[in-house]
């Protein structure tokens, strides 16, 4: 989301626990530079033959002549009163700053694998909404990455980490793809996709429809961009003599490393976006899944889920009496896209909810979310790193296990957290 708060003093938090698809149609490609111990990759992007989808996908009824909408009534648009109320709350002290007081989320070196082999799914939280994922297949993904210490388009103002960024981009040795949910300053920074760029050269950026001429603008070429349930199929072929050979694992490798395939499809959510005060809304907003070596992944990027108005404080959302409308996208992405291995499901930066639930899903909504898009794993993202809102810093995860329990969902090894900086593995 756009930061409302500013951040305050930073500090250190304790731990919570395809198949290929050739295409005569529209072709991109380029070189991948992989690790030192891998081989040089090419990667071709091409069209993928239509999947199923629900019936209203040709009325674009998220297109508006001059930009874009959530067509839900599980949205309402914020109104200059609301603004208004939420910043004279803010002044008057009815709406207070979170304490940022360490211990809070504890921060770990991220562990790389130094080849593309693993026999698993592998993801590696680096703060907020950014995850590194490594695939079976050898494909190795980042989704929105933000390295720099404040999220704004200053750098001297701005909410701030109270937590440490886990590593730095140099220290990433493989990238083949950026994902980009939406533009918005904690998950997409110019600084950081600038750095990318540099240092994996030929990575390519898959970004909502809009975006890809922000990215052009600054000079990087190598991006694809798409509307809500638009697919692509990827391929990554090992350049032929240039750069080290992958060792093989197993009896009977062979002598190099074979195509890596990948499947990537952007997928509706309830946001917003803008990066200054004149283009609310004029590029598109996205969640996104990728497949590859068996293993498919779901994005939840930045989400609402449905939206909740002012009630009295402590109040039950989700009791029976309070039947708000949920956003029915979530349903469609289960059944035309799941089941996914894995998800990554925002949590956090949802209170006030008359405010913020619009835009931003609680761990009551992630859970349904979870639920709906038919994810057999989760972790939570969107928490730990910023004040963007007023819920105290550690209470989304404290709230993720109250609403698993609620849905008769295990509280460990199903939808979890983790440090920053650590890897998980799903098989």
């Amino acid at each position: 989301m756009r930061p409302l708060l500013r951040g305050l003093p930073s500090f250190r938090l304790c731990r919570t626990s395809a198949p290929r698809v050739s295409s005569p149609q529209r072709r991109t490609t380029s070189n991948m530079s992989s690790s030192t111990s891998a081989a040089l990759f090419s990667m071709t992007v091409m069209l993928s033959p239509v999947s199923p989808g629900p019936e209203d996908i040709k009325a674009k009824s998220h297109h508006l002549k001059d930009g874009f909408q959530n067509p839900w009534d599980s949205w309402r648009t914020p109104t200059f009163g609301d603004m208004t109320r939420f910043w004279r709350k803010l002044i008057t002290g009815h709406i207070k700053f979170p304490d940022t007081t360490p211990p809070t989320v504890t921060v770990q070196k991220p562990q790389f694998l130094s080849t593309r082999e693993t026999p698993n799914l592998r993801a590696t939280w680096l703060g907020h909404a950014c995850y590194h994922v490594e695939f079976p297949s050898g494909l190795r993904v980042l989704f929105d990455p933000v390295f720099e210490d404040r999220c704004s388009p200053f750098s001297f103002m701005g909410p701030k980490r109270f937590t440490d960024v886990p590593c730095q981009i140099d220290e990433i040795p493989t990238l083949d793809a950026v994902v980009i949910s939406h533009n918005h300053y904690d998950h997409l920074s110019h600084p950081t996709v600038t750095k990318i760029a540099k240092r994996h050269p030929n990575c390519h950026f898959f970004v909502p429809l809009g975006n890809k001429s922000w990215f052009t603008s600054i000079g990087i070429n190598n991006v694809t961009e798409l509307d809500w349930w638009d697919e692509r199929d990827i391929v990554l072929s090992p350049s032929q003599g240039s750069g080290p050979e992958v060792e093989q694992a197993g009896e009977g490798a062979s002598s190099g490393p074979a195509d890596i395939t990948a499947r990537i499809g952007c997928l509706p959510c309830q946001h917003t976006s803008n990066r200054g005060l004149f283009d609310r809304s004029k590029t598109l907003w996205a969640s996104w899944y990728v497949e590859s070596g068996g293993k498919k992944l779901y994005f939840g990027g930045d989400s609402g889920y449905r939206t909740v108005p002012e009630l009295p404080a402590d109040t039950d959302d989700w009791a029976p009496e309070y039947n708000f409308p949920t956003c029915p996208a979530f349903k469609q992405i289960g059944q035309y896209r799941g089941p996914f291995d894995l998800g990554l499901i925002p949590i956090g930066a949802y209170q006030p909810r008359w405010f913020m639930s619009t835009m931003h899903a609680d761990p009551h909504d992630a859970v349904r979310i979870f639920e709906d898009t038919k994810c057999k794993k989760a972790m939570g993202i969107h928490w730990g790193t910023w004040v963007l809102t007023s819920e105290e810093v550690l209470e989304p995860p404290k709230k993720l296990k109250q609403a698993l329990g609620q849905h008769g969902i295990p509280e460990v090894g199903v939808f979890d957290v983790c440090e920053i900086g650590e890897s998980r593995e799903f098989e």
